[in-house]
């Protein structure tokens, strides 16, 4: 069962070839635990390659191209696709009913363009800005971002009753896996303490504000989280700790 719920997050959330096994309701119960391994795969692979990226002494604006570009390689894009889609929802100020429809709607409109094209820019940008001494914190922010990412759909009420994230979420073992996964975040901000106190505390409050505003978001806007909603605050996550980490670290220089 265990092995199951491995590559059924495996499969669901990234582009890694598993193996094929039936979805049942049994395995689902866990997947959300494995969900932060798709993390630890991103941000080991995202503090390689940039370590050897800077030691070769890539030009500044390809090395940010690069690292922005690694996480939706490996992902699918599956998270962007929820954050352009909220994109649309959040600025059409419709009604919550109209809303859910947009998230559910497979066009983009502008507000996903223009989201994403600023998104894209902001983060290459400031991965251009990154230094070798900050990699290990921007990349524990992938762990983060799936832990927290993943208690959402665990602990806020569902904004409907069909979707990948209602399925999930309804299927899961909720109290075994809310136990986890707030053991997770606490080991996760004690690792970023570790390697920086001050840094470590700029990831844990930046990590907090965005898990809050995800909370707004989700009841005031849509009634309760959804799938797009999720992958939002994810991409959201990610990027406000890169944003903080290089803003921090340059404030001290």
């Amino acid at each position: 069962m265990i092995i199951k719920s491995i590559i059924i997050a495996f499969s669901m959330y990234s582009k890694i070839p598993m193996p094929r096994v039936d979805w049942d309701k049994k395995s689902m119960k866990y997947v959300f635990c494995f969900f932060p391994a798709i993390g630890i795969i991103i941000g080991i692979i995202i503090y390689l390659a940039g370590l050897l990226l800077i030691n070769g002494g890539i030009n500044p604006l390809l090395f940010g191209s690069i690292m922005t570009v690694i996480p939706i390689f490996i992902t699918g894009g599956i998270h962007f696709d929820g954050f352009l889609d909220t994109m649309d929802g959040i600025n059409s100020y419709a009604d919550r009913d109209k809303r859910l429809e947009i998230l559910k709607d497979s066009n983009s409109g502008a507000f996903a363009i223009i989201g994403g094209l600023v998104y894209f820019t902001l983060s290459v940008g400031f991965w251009s800005a990154v230094k070798y001494n900050m990699l290990s914190l921007i990349a524990i922010g992938y762990v983060i971002s799936r832990t927290l990412s993943a208690l959402s759909v665990i602990s806020f009420p569902m904004a409907k009753n069909r979707g990948l994230a209602a399925a999930f979420g309804n299927n899961a073992d909720k109290l075994i896996v809310k136990i986890i996964l707030i053991i997770y975040t606490l080991l996760e901000f004690v690792f970023a303490l570790y390697i920086s106190l001050k840094g470590g505390c700029v990831i844990i409050s930046i990590s907090i504000l965005c898990y809050i505003y995800h909370y707004y978001n989700c009841i005031k806007n849509f009634g309760g989280i959804t799938g797009d909603l999720a992958g939002y605050f994810l991409q959201i996550c990610e990027l406000c700790i890169l944003i903080s980490i290089v803003t921090f670290y340059s404030i001290l220089n």
